[in-house]
């Protein structure tokens, strides 16, 4: 816990009333600007929902599962998150993305509402990743603990109530998901649930080739689900992210690639929590047509 003591503490700000690290918002100008290009794919989700896996997912779809290619550079190089603001020397998200040829694959967390409308101009495809509630949380939380780019978390406790009532970095994971889904009638948006890809990676995995309009073998989609599998991208340091330093994620404190499972909030939810979340949930889910599972 000492390691922890030390965390400097985060600047956080809002932008249209969503938290957000101070970083971004002080950089919001160039960010929402940000030019998209056509042929663009973005991956997006509320953090910790499965965006990484996907990432690697839909980049090695693109290289046809040449794992030697997927290979080439860490995630968060390959596929830069467009609102991020890492710590020096690392180059911010949009810049990285600026520099890259076409076609791109980008990410962000950002709500709806705040997304580059260049994005929607150019008619981008989007791959969301949408994580039920529960595990998304508890997940959330163990990357606030070693993560030192986000406030740290007091406890579970604390963070419980923040994750409910919206009050963590980009916003509510309610607004954030329902916004998505009711987007899919104007966009070109494949909404994909994490419990589905924990299911059945390959049925998964088949819907985004399709949606991107490639046509792969089965042996290469094998391929691609054995290099996307939980172990492989544990072990991998390009998805790994063992390639930043400590100074920025402590991995000793909880690794990056924690769990991937469905179902593990019930090894941290006290009944009292499960009774809160569950009707807090039922208020503002309601209507929604969103159904997500919690365990399998």
């Amino acid at each position: 816990m000492a390691q922890e003591a030390q965390r400097i503490p985060v600047a956080m700000g809002h932008i249209e009333g969503v938290p957000l690290l101070g970083s971004t918002c002080d950089a919001w100008d160039s960010i929402y600007n940000f030019q998209a290009r056509g042929d663009d794919i973005l991956i997006t989700g509320f953090p910790k929902s499965g965006t990484t896996w996907m990432q690697e997912i839909v980049d090695l779809i693109l290289q046809e599962g040449d794992a030697q290619k997927g290979r080439r550079a860490p995630t968060y190089i390959k596929v830069p998150c467009i609102e991020l603001i890492p710590p020096k020397p690392r180059p911010i998200g949009v810049e990285l993305a600026q520099t890259m040829k076409s076609p791109r694959v980008l990410k962000t967390h950002l709500p709806i509402n705040l997304l580059p409308p260049s994005f929607w101009e150019k008619n981008v495809k989007a791959v969301y990743v949408a994580r039920n509630a529960k595990d998304c949380m508890v997940s959330y939380y163990y990357f606030h603990k070693m993560n030192k780019m986000l406030p740290p978390p007091r406890n579970l406790e604390n963070f419980f109530s923040a994750f409910l009532s919206g009050d963590v970095p980009w916003g509510s994971w309610f607004d954030h998901v329902i916004g998505w889904w009711k987007a899919m009638d104007k966009h070109q948006i494949l909404f994909i649930f994490y419990e589905d890809m924990i299911e059945d990676p390959m049925r998964e995995i088949r819907k985004v080739m399709k949606f991107l309009g490639k046509d792969l073998s089965d042996e290469v989609l094998e391929n691609i689900k054995y290099h996307t599998s939980f172990q492989a991208m544990k072990e991998n340091p390009m998805t790994n992210f063992s390639t930043v330093p400590n100074a920025v994620l402590e991995q000793t404190i909880s690794p990056f690639i924690r769990k991937g499972t469905v179902g593990d909030w019930r090894n941290h939810f006290t009944v009292a929590q499960n009774i809160i979340f569950d009707e807090e949930y039922k208020k503002k889910m309601e209507g929604s047509g969103l159904n997500f599972r919690t365990e399998l």
